[in-house]
């Protein structure tokens, strides 16, 4: 699947936006603030219908308008060629079309897309906290199935629900509460536990790429390590929740959980959050980025679309040059604020200044 083409209207800093995309190599240039990274943001939001920056939809909505609109003509592997609408709305639900025919449900556009998005801010991803390492293990999953997002929602909705019922209960069990609280352990549990399960397939697959990526990076061997081993998932989550029931009626909320896991990340047997330089962090971010690139590719049979958000410009010539050398065939978007390294060899050059092409739109 590529991109062929993107039109924007009303969307972050663009009031109108038109360029055309090469299959190849296509380099968006332009001072800090000009809208490069909204315009990649735009490109992800088709694949995903979230902001990769964690941006709830109003914020992705031009000051005075209501509503955005994100437009792209695509062309799959058979060479078919399709329009796809998105509808950002302020407030209220957001709307999909494709070839001008209304979806019933916009996630079901996932799937129909997808993208890899390489950011500055992946650094999060080793140094931030277990929710952006969770994250980006269900983005992963979703791009490998999108059943998975399905999944996710669901058990984020049984979650939801159980904490509601936590709280309402003033941390007093009396049997109607009783009643419901099985009720909702039991949903929760069947939906955990096939959560647990997809996010450790996920891992063992991920390991050895992530490890090659690494060292290719690095120009180094070393030993890199991915660990997901929750409590919970040791003897099960009903039982986990059975066990920390009183304490969830105490506190009002659920203590144990896929929403509280992690994974740790570990260079030369040593936590990377806490031992690693920053150099060490960023290549085992990037490390982590092209190995889930890679897994999708190869399970789905169809390359993602690379998004290199001002990634070079964070690394050495050295790393730079090693991940330019290093990306897989297929269609690649790259912002960037400085000049590129000549390992880039773009087919395309987009100029962009507040909002606007200057040149090669």
């Amino acid at each position: 699947m590529l991109v062929d083409s993107v039109e924007l209207v009303d969307f972050r800093n663009y009031a109108e936006l038109s360029i055309s995309l090469t299959a190849g190599t296509t380099a968006i240039l332009g001072r800090n603030g000009q809208g490069k990274t909204n315009l990649a943001e735009a490109i992800s939001f088709l694949a995903t219908l979230e902001s990769f920056r964690g941006a709830p939809n109003e914020a992705l909505v031009r000051r005075g308008a209501d509503r955005a609109y994100v437009r792209a003509e695509v062309v799959d592997d058979d060479g078919r060629r399709s329009l796809i609408e998105c509808e950002i709305a302020r407030s209220g639900p957001s709307r999909v079309q494709v070839n001008r025919q209304r979806l019933p449900r916009t996630r079901d556009l996932l799937g129909v897309i997808r993208t890899s998005v390489f950011s500055p801010d992946d650094l999060v991803l080793v140094k931030g906290s277990p929710g952006e390492r969770r994250r980006f293990l269900d983005v992963t999953l979703t791009a490998l199935a999108t059943r998975n997002d399905a999944l996710r929602r669901d058990l984020d909705r049984a979650i939801r629900q159980r904490n509601v019922l936590l709280k309402q209960s003033g941390g007093r069990l009396d049997e109607a509460t009783a009643v419901t609280l099985d009720v909702w352990d039991g949903r929760m549990a069947e939906l955990g536990d096939r959560m647990g399960v997809e996010r450790d397939e996920l891992i063992e697959r991920l390991q050895p790429l992530v490890a090659e990526a690494y060292s290719r990076l690095a120009g180094v061997e070393v030993e890199v390590s991915l660990d997901y081993d929750p409590e919970w998932r040791r003897i099960g989550l009903g039982e986990a929740l059975a066990r920390s029931r009183q304490d969830d009626l105490r506190r009002g909320v659920s203590t144990v959980g896929p929403h509280r896991d992690d994974v740790e990340l570990s260079l030369a047997n040593m936590p990377a959050r806490t031992h690693a330089s920053q150099g060490e962090q960023r290549t085992l971010a990037l490390a982590l980025r092209l190995a889930a690139h890679r897994l999708v590719a190869e399970r789905v049979g169809s390359t993602p679309i690379l998004v290199l958000d001002d990634v070079l410009s964070e690394l050495d010539d050295g790393r730079a040059t090693a991940l330019l050398a290093d990306l897989p065939a297929g269609q690649i978007v790259i912002t960037s604020a400085s000049p590129l390294p000549e390992a880039a060899r773009p087919e395309r050059l987009i100029h962009i200044a507040e909002g606007a092409v200057t040149s090669g739109g």
